[in-house]
């Protein structure tokens, strides 16, 4: 959906107050109110921007002492939504009159043991507006993170107009893809790590450009691409030989932060490997409907009649009780932070989006 003309699109690469949730709040705070004094209509973060991401997988057998001593630590810095980290990340919204999409490591409130790679959706005017919690954990992160929610797959309408997010591995997932283009986004945020292992082909800046492009000429919208980059305090925890460290200070190996435009073209960045700062880049949305005119994916240029999506948004729940005769479903009530359920978004043969689960 299409609320404005034009917007001014910003993209954070920078590294997290590594495992410190306040100094880090601190940190994404300072950033969203500087775009929003540079005219930012929208600003993205890193993945697991909040406290940073867990990494050390890559260099460290899970079991070791180093390994859960980070885990344990990952998880009392973690964000509940709601919180006071979220309240100052509203209340930098607000000031800078912009729209938030953050990475962060989400814990239940009132809960002990479970993480869930998120990314949070904060309006202008500072208020929750959803979130996206990644649904298949990437190699060690499963060590940690929960699989994301089925009733949080799905866009979220901004002040600019529809805006989607996924996170690192999943901007390759085509039907997630496929999901997200029935709801006509005007600008999706892939969100990156700091790297990815030294045994993987290609590093986080080659992968994540090659992949904003692509997901960018998908979706005929804007992709902001916001990479995260490696702190020397992140190196010495994770780091264990020379040869780590090496890797991990290598400039061709982390950033790439770009925005890109609905064909595919680089309109800004990609910035530098373990360069701080924001990028941003003025857009006309009119480039979206050029691009789909040419390629809609969830219509003129698909036949539902032989290709089908359906996506199911239906909270699950490992626990249901009884009382007085009425069923609870802790799924529900553990998700109350102006995050209940969202609108079930599934597409059909008609590519249809039917009401919310809950009948309204």
């Amino acid at each position: 959906m299409l609320t404005q003309q034009t917007a001014k699109l910003a993209a954070v690469q920078a590294s997290s107050v590594w495992l410190d949730r306040e100094a880090t709040v601190v940190k994404a705070c300072r950033l969203i109110r500087e775009a929003g004094a540079a005219g930012a209509d929208i600003i993205a973060f890193p993945e697991n921007f909040i406290p940073g991401h867990p990494l050390w997988f890559h260099y460290r057998p899970w079991g070791s002492p180093e390994c859960v001593k980070m885990s344990v630590r990952l998880f009392k810095e973690a964000v509940e939504i709601p919180s006071d980290a979220v309240d100052a990340l509203c209340e930098a919204a607000a000031v800078g009159h912009i729209g938030v999409v953050i990475g962060l490591t989400e814990r239940i409130p009132n809960t002990l043991g479970t993480l869930y790679n998120t990314q949070l959706f904060i309006s202008s005017t500072g208020q929750i507006i959803g979130k996206h919690q990644k649904l298949v954990a990437t190699l060690g992160e499963r060590l940690v993170h929960a699989p994301g929610g089925p009733e949080t797959q799905r866009t979220f309408p901004m002040g600019l107009g529809t805006v989607s997010a996924l996170i690192c591995g999943e901007n390759s997932n085509p039907l997630a893809l496929g999901m997200i283009s029935a709801s006509y986004p005007v600008v999706h945020v892939a969100s990156w790590p700091a790297h990815v292992s030294a045994n993987a082909n290609g590093g986080v800046r080659e992968r994540s450009l090659l992949v904003s492009r692509s997901t960018a000429h998908m979706l005929s919208c804007f992709v902001i691409s916001s990479c995260s980059v490696n702190s020397e305090e992140m190196i010495a925890d994770v780091a264990v030989t020379e040869a780590d460290k090496s890797f991990l200070r290598d400039p061709l190996q982390t950033g790439g932060t770009c925005i890109v435009n609905p064909h595919g073209q680089v309109i800004a960045g990609p910035m530098e490997g373990n360069e701080e700062g924001i990028i941003y880049a003025d857009v006309d949305f009119d480039v979206c409907i050029r691009s789909r005119l040419m390629l809609d994916m969830a219509g003129h240029y698909n036949r539902s009649d032989v290709y089908q999506l359906r996506v199911n948004n239906v909270p699950s729940s490992l626990v249901s009780t009884s009382l007085s005769g009425t069923a609870i479903d802790h799924a529900w009530a553990l998700d109350d932070g102006g995050n209940t359920p969202q609108p079930s978004v599934a597409i059909e043969t008609g590519l249809t989006v039917p009401s919310r689960v809950d009948g309204s």
